[in-house]
């Protein structure tokens, strides 16, 4: 649990950065404020015909005797929102990251800058990591739609499909969403979707701990486009963090030669002493 602590810290600390610089907070709405208007239309139709779908696909439900119909299709027509919604807050993040792409990598590259030590930029151009981006989000999306069919089919199973079901559900969402804003950061640093995937298993809880808060957060209207921005901040922290980045590197060398030139430490040539050869 403690490696979900770390995970919880960072989606935290991410929050107080951006608190500390308004400038980024105020411009990281908008992506949002666009993507949330989308998914609330999206959202609302889905609710009004969510009963014909399931109607649709239930025909050999017509004849069945009250209260059973409306039951069984109450239920179903619970699961195909509850589909929906999880897939929604997937995929709100892939796409409010494609909206708002420069001004989240400009913001992960000041973390970054403010921590110390290198600021690692793609070198590519805006189209490039455009493309990169959506690719590698349908890649994301398509494992997210597998788990969600699973859990979907394993929502039917008495009890376990209304306790056990939902949380594994969060969990799933939470370490993908974690995927979808550590990529912002390691993208910068040339990391594939592949070796980010293997990075995020090997500290599977650290991911979760960043990833299922933001998730339930998520789910309350409008709270997503103001966590964004911290949400990317403190992606680009725990980034560094499974890269093995810390934030003295950089200091550490400055002082270090700072002594140098000061006398207070040997060159790296030691004691040996340099010769001039006669001209």
């Amino acid at each position: 649990m403690r490696d979900f602590g770390a995970g919880f810290r960072y989606l935290l600390q991410g929050q107080k950065w951006v608190g500390g610089h308004g400038r980024w907070l105020g411009f990281g709405l908008l992506p949002g404020l666009v993507t949330l208007v989308l998914y609330a239309g999206a959202l609302v139709g889905l609710g009004y015909g969510a009963d014909d779908l399931t109607a649709w696909a239930t025909p050999f439900a017509d004849d069945w005797s009250s209260p059973w119909q409306g039951v069984f299709r109450g239920a179903l027509t619970g699961l195909v929102f509850a589909f929906g919604l999880f897939l929604a807050v997937i995929t709100f993040t892939a796409v409010t990251l494609l909206v708002g792409q420069p001004f989240y990598e400009s913001l992960s590259e000041e973390v970054d800058r403010s921590e110390g030590g290198e600021v690692p930029e793609s070198g590519l151009p805006l189209w490039r990591e455009l493309w990169i981006s959506a690719r590698d989000s349908l890649r994301v999306l398509v494992r997210v739609a597998f788990y969600g069919v699973l859990l979907f089919a394993c929502g039917f199973i008495p009890v376990v499909g209304q306790t056990v079901v939902p949380a594994v559900g969060f969990c799933v969402s939470g370490f993908f969403l974690a995927e979808e804003l550590t990529a912002v950061a390691l993208q910068r640093r040339g990391v594939e979707l592949k070796e980010r995937l293997r990075l995020l298993r090997g500290r599977r809880m650290a991911a979760l701990g960043f990833g299922v808060p933001l998730t339930l957060a998520f789910l309350v209207p409008f709270v997503a486009v103001f966590l964004m921005p911290g949400a990317v901040a403190g992606a680009t922290l725990m980034a560094r963090d499974l890269r093995g980045e810390t934030a003295g590197d950089a200091s550490d060398e400055d002082d270090q030669e700072n002594d140098q030139e000061g006398g207070n430490l040997p060159s790296s040539g030691g004691d040996q002493e340099v010769h001039h050869l006669p001209h």
